[in-house]
This record gives C-alpha cells, structure tokens and sequence, in this order.
C-alpha cells in the first residue's frame, strides 16, 4: 500500500511540474502588425515572389486562423483597427471611420479631430480622446503602472492614435503635406530617434520628392493573374507638389520607412529588455495604387516588398529582444478598396448609379411638402447615412420616429436602394440580423438618422462634390487571415472564421493583463 501511495504522489508531483513549465512566458514585447486591405488569397497568390523568411515564415511557423470577421457597416481601417485595439464593436467605442458629420455644426471632420492640442510636424490638431473605450495598449499601461513603453507607427493618422491609444508614449504617422513623421502634443515624449531623423535632411520626405516606383522583380516574375501577362512594366513618379506624400503612401515605400524607423526605437529605446513588456504598434498599406487596376503588376509588387520588410523585421527582432520572448500578432482591416472600373463589353449598357445629392434634395423637397416649406429638412447625405435637421424637427415638435418612417419610405423607392433602417429602429426596433449588423456600427454621436444600403454594382455618385470618390457598390467577403507568432507558439492552421473582438481577449490574456474594459469575448481557445 505505502508502495502505491508513494508511486500516485511521484506522478502527481511529475504532472504538476510538467503542467508548471508548459505555462507560456510573458512576452517581453508585444509587436502588433495591422496590415491595411491584407488579403489572404493574394497571400496565396503571389507566394512565388516572397522569401523564405518573410510571410512563408509567419505561415509556416505561426498559428494561423483563415478569416477575420468585422460584424458591421462600411468598415475602413480607422474602425476596424479601433476593434481590432479594443476589443469591441463601434457601438461602444465610437469610431465609426476616419471623419465623421457634426450635425451640430453642419461639418465633416477627421474623427480625432481636437482643437485643443497643436500638432508636432503637421497642422493637423488631434488627440485619441475619440476613443470611448480602453485600448489593448491603455491596459498595458494601466498594468504596469506607466514603465511599459508604448509606441505607434503609421501611414496615417486614426491609425497612429487608435494603436498607441489614450495612456501611449507617441502615436507617430506619416503628414500628407510635409511627408515627416508627424505627432500630436498630447503625447509627451517625441522620442530623440525620430526627432533626429526628421531633421537628418535623408529621410522619407526627401526620399519621396520625385521618387519613382518601379518593380523589384523582374515583371515575368509577377505571374498571379494569367490574364494579365501581357502588361509592360510600370514608373510612377511621385512628382513634387502638394500630392507627392499622399502617392507615396499608397506605394511599399510607405512600408519600409515605417519598418526602418520603428526599428531604430527598438534599439534605441531597449523595448522589450526591462522587467516589463512593451508594446510596439505598426501599420503597413497592402491596398492598391491610385489608378491602378485591381489585377496589376503594381499590387503584387506591393507584396513583394512587404515580404521583404516583414524578413527584415523578424530577424531584427530574432537578433535583438528574441523571438521566444517576443509575441507578434499579425491583422487584416477586413476591407478592400477597389479600383476595378466597370465593364459594359460591346453591349454598351448603361452603369448603375445611385445619386446622394439627388437623393438629398428630393427627399428635402418630399418633406417639405410634408412639414413645411420654409426649412431645410436633410442635413447631409455622408458614409452611407441620411442627417435630418434634429434641430428643426424639435423646434416643431415633430416626433423624431414619424419623421423618420416618412423620410425611409421615400428613399426607399430610390432606384438601387436595397433597404433603409432608421436609428430608431435601430435603437429600439425588433431584433434581427440584419438590424443588429447595423446598430453594431451605429452610435448616438456621430450616426445618422437612416442607414442606407444600396444594392451590389451600383456606383455611389456625388455631382456637386469634386472632392467625392466614387465608389461602387461591392458585397464580396474578403479573406484576412490572423496570425500570431512568436512566444512559444506552436505552428497550426485553424480553418475558422474568429470575430475580430476576439483579438484584444487573447492578446491580453497572453500579456496577464485585463482586458479592454468594453472587451466581452474570451481568449481563442487555441492560445489558452
């Protein structure tokens, strides 16, 4: 008997010693890459053109989940990474996209617009106080008590501000009009490296001016889209006016400044070699150029070069903090734009657009006739949402719900208007998928009054707005991949769609932090 007691005690303590040391580590550094427009079929497509040690090293050895999704209306980058970071829909968080209409003020602005911080190296003034709820990166902070670093680099600015977040060392982001890495005074340390690059008189906004883009493989080599195989090769000059850092942004440029310059901090700063973890933000543009076709030698060139720079990354990371005390995680924003014109053939049909500025002006009209002659009814037509006077309708002490019913009817007869919803209804309506999609994306701020959808192949058209960028009307789900990597993770393919709210949970739970506080997920089972 005391034989057997004593041979379950040394298997007992045997397993519990096992069960101690297979308890992953905490990271030393987080590194989070969001990749704008990332698309895992061209991951798929272009693989004859990447290194060994690039993306086939991330998909090779990383724990791959094959979809992201983002349960909600006209995703861009802004909102997707803003629930990427928080963990949570825009319901809650607030970012509904990069601008938003101030109805109050009859005004379209940047979402992190704030008056009340000036800007380092731009004239932009912004803050991430837009932010409703914490932030993966808040929550480091939070944990540690302010030692942790964290820093943000970007092509843009939502993208700078949402990842460094409300308690980050910088947000840093690309100015449209100076091409220098630019900052908002609301973050205090402007770190030196930057700084120093910004003034070194060889960084990209001298680089850019009059830069030419052309392939880095031989254009053969560049074979995804075999109806494509007789294009020539391309040259894009950046030019040297007020455009020349707004192109440079949409080339793999953009990318390698990013990389370059991000790395620098980590060397400088030592992030990830203290007693706790940093976190190092940064966005790369895997999108397509200005006026460039979707099946181009110019897209796959694109990722061509992020294969490089993503190969230079991890093995400056491999070499400097370690991969095995590093966690990367690796994202898509869900969203493509493209840039494909449509195709008629010999049939010469006509194409199909839904006018907003018609739509406006007749539905003022058809509510004037209604309510009154001598008032302007409709505010704005803007990202897909109709702004009624709420000033006006209380005036009149009209009820906001009959209005609205009124105004979605109307516009519901509009040629290639699939349905409109009401943010009434949204707020109180009955439940079903469809609605819930929406109110996901709505928030009482910023929202309009109806939501409208317009059907698949329709061309969104503004006639009294130069400025308007034509979009067309597509419903095809894009495939983005999430990978981590890194920390002791071991290679898997996981053949599932994840919520991209999932995301904040396990990255959280990896770093034994909480996790945003607006989060409600759990951690993907694959990471516990």
């Amino acid at each position: 008997m005391i034989r057997i007691i004593t041979s379950l005690v040394a298997v007992l303590t045997i397993t519990s010693v096992q069960a101690q040391t297979s308890v992953r580590e905490t990271p030393k550094l987080v590194i989070g890459i969001t990749i704008d427009q990332l698309r895992g079929d061209y991951l798929e497509l272009f693989q004859n053109t990447f290194s060994e040690r690039g993306f086939k090293r991330l998909l090779n050895e990383g724990l791959i989940y094959q979809n992201i999704k983002f349960d909600f209306p006209n995703v861009d980058d802004a909102s997707a990474i803003a629930t990427i970071y928080t963990g949570t829909i825009p319901f809650y968080h607030g970012i509904v996209g990069n601008k938003k209409y101030l109805a109050v003020k009859q005004q379209e602005v940047t979402t992190f617009s704030d008056p009340s911080y000036l800007g380092n190296y731009t004239q932009d003034k912004v803050s991430p106080l837009a932010l409703k709820t914490s932030t993966i990166t808040d929550e480091l902070k939070i944990a540690s008590r302010g030692s942790s670093d964290v820093y943000s680099f970007t092509p843009n600015i939502s993208q700078a501000l949402i990842t460094a977040g409300i308690f980050g060392n910088t947000a840093f982001w690309v100015d449209d009009y100076t091409g220098k890495w630019a900052s908002s005074t609301y973050y205090k340390n402007f770190y030196w490296t930057v700084d120093q690059e910004n003034r070194s008189g060889s960084d990209f906004a001298v680089k850019a001016w009059g830069m030419q883009w052309r392939p880095l493989l031989d254009v053969k080599s560049y074979k995804a889209f075999p109806f494509m195989q007789s294009v020539a090769s391309f040259s894009h000059p950046m030019g040297t006016d007020k455009e020349t850092y707004i192109l440079a942004k949409q080339t793999p440029a953009v990318n390698g400044n990013i990389r370059s310059t991000a790395m620098k901090v980590l060397a400088k700063a030592e992030l990830g070699r203290r007693i706790s973890p940093d976190f190092l933000s940064l966005t790369f543009y895997a999108g397509n150029y200005a006026k460039t076709s979707d099946y181009s030698i110019e897209i796959q060139d694109t990722y061509a070069r992020l294969d490089r720079e993503i190969e230079m990354l991890l093995d400056e990371v491999e070499k400097t903090v370690g991969l095995k005390n590093t966690l990367i995680f690796v994202t898509s924003t869900g969203y493509y734009n493209s840039n494909e014109p449509v195709y008629t053939g010999d049939q010469a049909l006509p194409e199909n657009k839904f006018y907003i500025n018609r739509c406006e002006a007749l539905l003022n009209m058809y509510l004037m006739a209604i309510y009154g002659k001598d008032n302007k009814w409709v505010d704005k037509f803007h990202n897909g949402q109709i702004y009624l006077n709420r000033e006006l309708i209380k005036q009149k002490e009209i009820s906001l719900q009959e209005i609205q019913n009124k105004a979605a009817e109307f516009v519901f007869e509009f040629t290639g208007v699939q349905e409109v919803y009401t943010s009434f209804q949204l707020q109180h309506g009955q439940w079903n998928p469809v609605m819930e999609y929406y109110r996901n994306g709505y928030t009482r701020e910023t929202s309009g009054d109806l939501f409208v959808e317009l059907q698949p192949g329709y061309k969104v058209v503004n006639e009294q707005d130069a400025s308007f960028k034509e979009k067309q009307v597509r419903s095809n789900a894009i495939v983005c991949p999430v990978i981590f990597f890194g920390n002791g993770i071991k290679a898997e393919k996981v053949k599932r769609t994840i919520k991209a709210t999932e995301i904040a949970p396990t990255v959280s739970y990896i770093m034994r932090i909480r996790s945003p506080n607006a989060a409600k997920e759990e951690a993907l089972s694959e990471l516990l």
